[in-house]
């Protein structure tokens, strides 16, 4: 059976299909063919793919809930204020993770909590530490010159004025007022929490002074030989004559080599406790304490290190929605100020008998044990407490000999009570979440608007004469 010859007509168009585009082939591009790829292709493809859309709608949704806080505290940034009047200051303590650096806390700050106090115009201060206590000593001496400005006298009394002691004066010549609303502390994670709290009760419950600690006693006298009446008494040199033996020179002291300067200057000490937990109970209270202490606001900072706790940090990487959310929930709380609540108390019942015991006990016995061990908790002790399983391994090593540093994030914490019952926690009030989310909707609602006004003024979408040729200017196109 002999092969039927190619017409004439196709020949062009099956030439034409195997040399492909001659465009493409003109500029010395391949032939693309359009076909399936690979297994490796696909793999590689599905997983980046993935990857990239669920990091990209955790993101749309990270915008989203900030973008609702923002717009539920925008208001406060058209309030009028008087203009001899200080606006809201409040305070913001950040102390570098256990592990890690001060970066990681700023970071947090920048990216969670500082978008939505700009949205209320708020101003702050920020006390930070690098260190292991430095929070807690800041505190206690922030609270102690307050103390000294209300009337307290101290025994070792400073002649030097600070800084913002002088800005006060300046401030109060001037006529300018301080704000008389309330004021606010943000605390940024459980180890800061814990310098905070111990920082409050140094400053109110502390002296304001540091308590030396007092010295031994060192006589170097010697004892004096028994004299016997008997014996002779030395002779004594005449006036003018000279002694014979020559006069004692102290030796001349060998000079030390000078220390080379070195790049970095030293840390600063930080100033030890003035009083220890041990001492809350039997100490006195500052005259000057006021009946209710500024309202704070503990935040969550979530930090995980180790090379084992990568799939973790993975998925809090891909849902940081839920924390902007929760953070701007908290901040936004902060920054109305709208309700705040006294720290609850509640009981504890750890265990029914001692488990240090050995001994079997009688039932008396175990009924007193089992009286002894309720105890009264103090909100302000549990609050965060989850962060501390994930804390670096370096916060629960103890200290070596002869190294007398501070472990107040290792310690347990104690609440006094004249404390405690004074502290208060900022919250939101009931269905101010809901508002929250009305306020949002309106508000894309009118972005919509605005960006269908231009679409009908650059006559985009529509069959009618774009805006710009009729002289429709602004909303006059809507």
């Amino acid at each position: 059976m002999t092969e039927k010859p190619p017409s004439k007509d196709a020949s062009p168009a099956a030439s034409s299909k195997a040399a492909g585009n001659p465009a493409l082939r003109m500029m010395g591009l391949p032939n693309f063919k359009f076909k399936l790829p690979s297994r490796n292709w696909l793999i590689f493809g599905t997983i980046t793919g993935s990857f990239t859309s669920t990091l990209l709608y955790d993101r749309y949704h990270k915008r989203k809930a900030q973008r609702k806080w923002c717009t539920l505290v925008s208001h406060l940034a058209q309030e009028p204020l008087p203009v001899n009047m200080m606006p809201r200051r409040i305070t913001i303590f950040l102390t570098a993770p256990p592990g890690d650096g001060l970066r990681v806390s700023r970071d947090h700050f920048h990216e969670y909590i500082k978008p939505i106090l700009v949205a209320g115009a708020m101003d702050w201060d920020v006390v930070e530490g690098r260190r292991e206590g430095e929070v807690r000593a800041g505190l206690a001496e922030k609270i102690r010159k307050l103390r000294k400005r209300n009337g307290e006298t101290s025994q070792a009394e400073s002649s030097e004025e600070s800084q913002e002691d002088l800005y006060q004066e300046m401030r109060k010549m001037a006529g300018i007022k301080d704000w008389d609303g309330v004021q606010g502390d943000l605390v940024l994670g459980r180890h800061t929490w814990k310098e905070y709290i111990r920082g409050l009760h140094e400053g109110w419950l502390g002296p304001l002074d540091e308590v030396q600690p007092p010295e031994p006693e060192t006589t170097d006298l010697q004892p004096l030989a028994p004299h016997s009446p008997d014996s002779p008494l030395p002779e004594m040199p005449a006036s003018g004559t000279p002694s014979s033996s020559p006069p004692q020179t102290d030796p001349p002291t060998p000079e030390l080599p000078s220390e080379k300067p070195t790049g970095k200057p030293e840390k600063p000490p930080i100033t030890p406790p003035y009083i220890t937990p041990f001492e809350y109970a039997s100490s006195r209270a500052a005259p000057t304490l006021p009946t209710s202490l500024s309202p704070s606001l503990p935040v969550a900072l979530p930090h995980l290190l180790g090379f084992f706790n990568f799939p973790i940090r993975i998925h809090r990487f891909l849902t940081r929605r839920h924390l902007a959310n929760a953070t701007g929930a908290s901040v936004a709380a902060l920054v109305l100020a709208s309700h705040s609540r006294p720290f609850t108390q509640s009981t504890d019942f750890a265990s029914a008998t001692d488990p240090d015991d050995d001994a079997s006990p009688s039932m008396n016995d175990q009924t007193e044990s089992a009286v002894t061990q309720i105890k009264e908790v103090w909100e302000q002790e549990v609050v965060l407490r989850e962060e501390e399983s994930e804390w670096h391994k370096s916060a629960w090593k103890s200290n070596e000999e002869g190294d007398m540093r501070e472990r107040v994030w290792q310690e347990r914490m104690v609440v006094d009570g004249r404390i405690g019952s004074r502290m208060k926690c900022f919250e939101l009030r009931n269905g101010q979440e809901e508002e929250a989310a009305k306020l949002d909707a309106a508000k894309r609602q009118e972005d919509e608007g605005y960006v269908e006004r231009a679409k009908k003024w650059a006559g985009l979408g529509s069959k009618e004469k774009p805006g710009w040729e009729t002289g429709l200017e602004g909303d006059e196109s809507a």
